[in-house]
Order: C-alpha cells, then sequence, then structure tokens
C-alpha cells in the first residue's frame, strides 16, 4: 500500500510541503528543502512560489485522529 502524502505540525519550516514530500519518499527534509531552494534560485523566486502554494493548498493536513503510516 502507498504512504499518502499528507502535511503534518512534525518537521515544518513554512507549511510542511517540504516535509510532506521528504516523508513520503523515505528521505532526510533538508535534503529536499536544499534541493527546493536551489531550483527556487535557478528557475526565478516566482514560479516555486507558485508552486509551493498550490501544494501548501492541494496537500492535506493531516488530522489528529489519523493514523501514522510508517
Amino acid at each position: 500500500m502507498a504512504k499518502k502524502l499528507y502535511r503534518t505540525k512534525e518537521d515544518t519550516m513554512v507549511a510542511g510541503v517540504i516535509a510532506a514530500l521528504a516523508r513520503r519518499f523515505d528521505q532526510d527534509p533538508v535534503l529536499f528543502r536544499i534541493v527546493a531552494i536551489t531550483l527556487l534560485i535557478i528557475t526565478g523566486v516566482f514560479p516555486g512560489v507558485f508552486i509551493y502554494l498550490g501544494a501548501w493548498f492541494i496537500i492535506p493536513r493531516q488530522s489528529r485522529h489519523a493514523d501514522y503510516i510508517i
């Protein structure tokens, strides 16, 4: 069964989008943050900001009662 993509309050810096992606792929959130910041600088700030804001609204926040998938 595939892991679901949820934002949590753990490992968040802004909205938890990058941490959610890192958790989904079983990677370190710091690595994903470095890649995200690098891509943000290379592609220009605005496309990355719009993608991040879109993901913020699309990826649901994990409720307190949801089971943690390990």
